[in-house]
């Protein structure tokens, strides 16, 4: 059988009260024996002496000197220990209603955010406790749950927005592949041409679902790396993987008629080499995807003051300052891009991903004319 535990105004106020007792009984305690100590501390008389004391009723009575002081102690702490013990347990029971009055007023922000957090979902992530009142120990605890509230909210709208995304981004190619098997099924007369054509698309929108989901299956292990760790800490120079990425798309380039200039320094930093591979390759695919017929991009490696440094520019259409920076953004395109459904959006997700796993910055600048200039930093060591 559960018990039932009494709430924490209640414990508090029966604590305040019970060292009020334990404070009260002690002072009274300490009153008798002061009273007594004066008593015995008066003018004495020599053993034996016999005084005359008259009574209540008028009566003279002669008593020996010792018995009528210690009569007189004792009347005195009957008397004190009457009249204290009354004030003691007034004081008491004073005491503990004060204290589940107070009790209650110093608990009342932790009512507000207990209520707080009974009316949260994730559908309601937006209500905050907003606390008012002196900047104490539970304002600071209101205001750290605000934070923890606002982070969280943030948290989940990403969550639903990359849920959102990668669904529509899926459904397209799903979408595509149900279109040309129907029209395919539909034609009794399709010869071999036909199927073939149909096969090859099908076959390129598989290629893009794999690769969308490869994307977004990296994307995911490297932000939990960025949260947990690395678990691989080799050194690695970003010049070394600008060859392969430039080789990688040099189809692309000379389709495009893409100019392109290199100024590769050593750059070492330490990390997964795979993963600062894939960072590189990305930046410079991203360059390459981006860009305009006859255009240029320079890729420039370097150690700087702030440790190995990776910056790509590109020529390409007008990128304005607030796409610029939501361009890391999972899903997020430029209007040209989106316009082509060229990518998945991605590429710029998992190279912020990786430079944070890594304890790094990066930072996405419009050009002036058209283009965008992106900058890495990554520590040494």
């Amino acid at each position: 059988m559960r018990r039932t535990r009494l709430s924490l105004r209640w414990r508090l106020a029966l604590l305040y009260g019970g060292l009020l007792a334990v404070v009260s009984a002690v002072l009274l305690a300490l009153a008798v024996w002061l009273v007594d100590r004066a008593i015995a501390a008066t003018a004495g008389f020599a053993p034996g002496t016999l005084v005359r004391v008259r009574t209540s009723t008028g009566e003279d009575v002669i008593v020996r000197a010792e018995d009528m002081q210690v009569a007189m102690r004792d009347q005195a702490a009957e008397t004190l220990l009457r009249t204290g013990g009354l004030i003691f347990a007034l004081v008491v029971l004073a005491g503990a209603a004060l204290g589940y009055v107070v009790a209650a007023r110093a608990l009342r922000p932790v009512a507000q955010i207990t209520d707080t957090a009974r009316r949260l979902s994730t559908e309601t992530l937006t209500a905050r406790i907003e606390l008012i009142g002196p900047r104490d120990e539970l304002w600071q605890l209101a205001a750290t749950f605000d934070d923890m509230l606002a982070r969280l909210n943030r948290a989940f709208d990403s969550q639903r927005r990359f849920v959102a995304n990668a669904s529509h981004e899926l459904r397209t190619p799903l979408a595509v592949m149900r279109t040309e098997v129907d029209v395919a099924l539909a034609d009794p007369d399709a010869d071999a041409d036909e199927l073939r054509a149909m096969g090859e698309r099908v076959r390129a929108a598989t290629e893009r679902a794999d690769h969308l989901v490869d994307s977004l299956l990296l994307l995911a292990r490297t932000e939990a790396q960025a949260g947990s760790g690395l678990g691989v800490g080799a050194a690695t120079d970003l010049a070394g993987a600008v060859p392969p990425a430039l080789s990688a798309l040099a189809e692309q380039i000379r389709a495009g008629g893409l100019r392109v200039d290199t100024e590769l320094r050593p750059a070492m930093t330490v990390g997964d080499p795979r993963l600062l591979e894939r960072m590189v390759g990305n930046l410079v695919e991203n360059a390459v995807r981006h860009n305009i017929d006859g255009g240029w991009l320079r890729v420039q490696t370097l150690t700087g003051g702030a440790g190995a440094e990776l910056c790509v520019d590109n020529s390409g259409p007008i990128v304005d300052r607030l796409t610029a920076g939501q361009l890391f953004d999972p899903f997020r395109r430029g209007d040209a891009a989106r316009a082509s459904g060229r990518g998945a959006g991605l590429g710029l997700s998992i190279v912020s991903a990786v430079v944070a796993a890594h304890h790094g910055l990066v930072h996405a600048e419009p050009r002036e004319g058209g283009g965008l200039r992106v900058e890495v930093r990554l520590p040494s060591e």
